[in-house]
């Protein structure tokens, strides 16, 4: 499968050896994000809910430039530096996601690059398609009723 690099200038440029995201065939894989903002690519101002807004803007800029949007989420990790704020993730998420909702982790780690609370990263698939329910097997002989 054809591997491309995906990139866009409405969110943070990569600060290091990775891209925003790489994509192959249906699936995106995303970089992690933290609360940078693009267009001066300084920390975000303000309280942690602003913070994790930002991040939640900055993957759904990099899902958008992939052709998607954080719908297309399967898989969303969620690094912590401090875990009492996790109750502040489920409720800026719930304002960017509805059911069903992706798989999630949450992992409470020691320090994230630049200092700042909160980095995520995410799997998409693209293309909407949801998991049909299994069709019943037609029966090879029909059976006849008696009365």
């Amino acid at each position: 499968m054809k591997r491309t690099i995906v990139s866009t200038p409405d969110a943070p440029k990569a600060i290091g050896t990775y891209s925003q995201a790489v994509k192959i065939g249906d699936t995106v894989y995303l970089a992690g994000q933290i609360p940078l903002v693009a267009q001066t690519m300084e920390l975000e101002e303000g309280d942690m809910r602003a913070q994790i807004r930002r991040v939640f803007d900055n993957l759904s800029a990099v899902a958008k430039a992939a052709g998607g949007t954080l719908r297309d989420t399967v898989k969303l990790n969620v690094y912590l530096t401090d875990l009492t704020n996790f109750p502040l993730v489920n409720e800026i998420m719930a304002q960017y996601f509805q059911e069903p909702y992706p798989a999630r982790a949450a992992i409470g780690v020691a320090a994230l690059p630049r200092g700042v609370p909160v980095e995520m990263d995410a799997v998409l698939v693209l293309g909407g398609a949801v998991a049909a329910k299994p069709k019943r097997k037609a029966s090879a002989k029909k059976t006849k009723r008696r009365r």
